[in-house]
């Protein structure tokens, strides 16, 4: 069978001291709950900063690694309040919030109740997330991308891998802010409901959803999903 897979890493997670990771890890488990329910994945969070996600349909495996990026992103400032330190790697998780990769592939073993996933399609995630270089271990932190795809359809990867450059440029740029507003329009809540779970006037809403490439976002998260739905079985 064809699987959805995205593997995952907290961005300097060894800046945050233990108040913040346990706080960080509070919220990974809400935000997994919340896509279980939504989308029946299955995740589970590995060590504290790696997570790994069964994506059942796979056209929406997309749309759930940006639902965890903005997420993280927008609970950031809250989590790093809970710190003492204010180092630039500690400020790099503000920017950054995690590395994805998504996967799509054969999964030659999936036993959800026992925990069991296996084939290319964890591979292809697995081995992206591994080959990027630590976030904590050099005199001089640098970071590039955020956000990968490989599929084993040369034709697919090589269409969208410029579009996820484009979109980890628009959420990376995002302030907390801006991507709460996301990560409520990415769940499908439309301005009126978003209003109403933050407080804020429609009217920011809008803005805020501007200012963050909503439309952009939305337009490529679409086009993502008609053509995993035709394209791959």
């Amino acid at each position: 069978m064809t699987g959805a897979i995205i593997s995952g890493d907290i961005i300097a997670y060894t800046s945050l001291n233990k108040k913040a990771k346990n706080k960080l890890e509070n919220k990974l488990a809400l935000i997994l709950k919340i896509l279980k329910k939504d989308y029946n994945v299955f995740g589970r969070l590995i060590k504290g900063d790696y997570i790994e996600c069964y994506v059942p349909d796979n056209k929406y495996v997309l749309r759930v690694a940006l639902v965890l990026k903005t997420y993280i992103k927008s609970v950031s400032e809250e989590i790093l309040k809970t710190t003492e330190q204010n180092t630039n790697r500690s400020l790099l998780f503000k920017k950054y919030g995690i590395r994805t990769a998504i996967g799509i592939g054969e999964l030659s073993r999936l036993d959800i109740n026992k925990g069991i996933i296996d084939g290319e399609a964890i591979y292809f995630s697995g081995r992206i997330i591994s080959n990027q270089k630590n976030t904590y271990d050099r005199d001089k932190i640098s970071i590039k991308s955020t956000l990968f795809f490989k599929t084993n359809n040369d034709e697919i990867t090589n269409e969208f891998v410029p579009l996820f450059s484009l979109i980890d440029e628009i959420l990376n740029r995002n302030t907390a802010k801006q991507s709460e507003i996301l990560y409520y329009k990415l769940s499908g809540l439309d301005t009126k409901s978003i209003s109403k779970k933050t407080g804020k006037s429609q009217s920011t809403i809008s803005q805020h959803s501007t200012s963050a490439g909503w439309n952009a976002i939305e337009k490529a998260v679409l086009r993502f999903e008609e053509v995993i739905k035709a394209k791959i079985k």
